[in-house]
Parts: structure tokens; C-alpha cells; sequence
């Protein structure tokens, strides 16, 4: 989008205001479907350096995702949990990953997530 749709800055803008975490979204960015819950950054940032720190490999970068996020203006990036991009009937990965996505790069969305079921 050249210009964010202002309802979803607003949904974002709501999740970062840390009233909840529950809000289910599905986006389509650069042709991938991505599904799963919003976070706040702070709390998505932070899940991220737990992560990285607890990696043999991966450790010494956990502290740029310390750092606080700069808060000048509306949301720019929605931070998903347990999200998943879907590939056919499958989502990548099974049990959910950590995404930032660009809201300008949203080009279609709705609430709710997606899970596919063999029943």
C-alpha cells in the first residue's frame, strides 16, 4: 500500500497499547499469506532476544532486539507471534514463528487466522 490503510494502523495502534494481545490477523505482504496474533513490539522484541540469546550461534545479536523501540508517531510494522505464512495446505512453520511486517507492504487483510484442518 503506498498509503497504510488507517484501519489497520488503528488495529496495530490499539495492540501496541498493550490492552491486548489477542487480536488474530491474516495479511498478504509480497505475495505470501501470513497468519497468526499480534504482539506488542516491546513484548515481540523481547521474545526475540530470549530466543536468539538461548542459540549457541545466534546469541550476540539478541541485544539489538533489546533495545526499546523509538515510538514517534503511529504504528509503522505489525509484530506477529504464532504466526504462520501459508503454503498450500500447510502453514510454515507448524507451530507458529516471529514476524515484522511492514504495514505499507500490506496489500489485502483480514481478522481472524487461518488453520487448516484434515476433518
Amino acid at each position: 500500500m503506498s498509503k497504510p490503510d488507517e484501519l489497520i494502523v488503528d488495529v496495530a495502534a490499539l495492540v501496541e497499547s498493550g490492552r491486548s494481545n489477542q487480536m488474530s490477523l491474516t495479511v498478504v505482504t509480497g505475495g505470501a499469506v501470513i497468519t497468526g496474533r499480534l504482539a506488542p513490539e516491546a513484548v515481540w522484541r523481547q521474545r526475540v532476544s530470549e530466543v536468539l540469546t538461548d542459540s549457541a550461534h545466534l546469541g550476540e545479536f539478541s541485544a539489538v532486539f533489546e533495545a526499546p523501540a523509538k515510538k514517534d508517531g503511529p504504528p509503522t510494522h505489525l509484530h506477529f507471534h504464532v504466526a504462520r505464512i501459508l503454503q498450500g495446505t500447510v502453514g510454515i512453520p507448524e507451530t507458529g514463528g516471529m514476524y515484522r511486517i511492514a504495514i505499507e507492504d500490506v496489500s489485502a487483510w483480514t481478522v481472524g487466522d487461518f488453520r487448516y484442518s484434515d476433518h
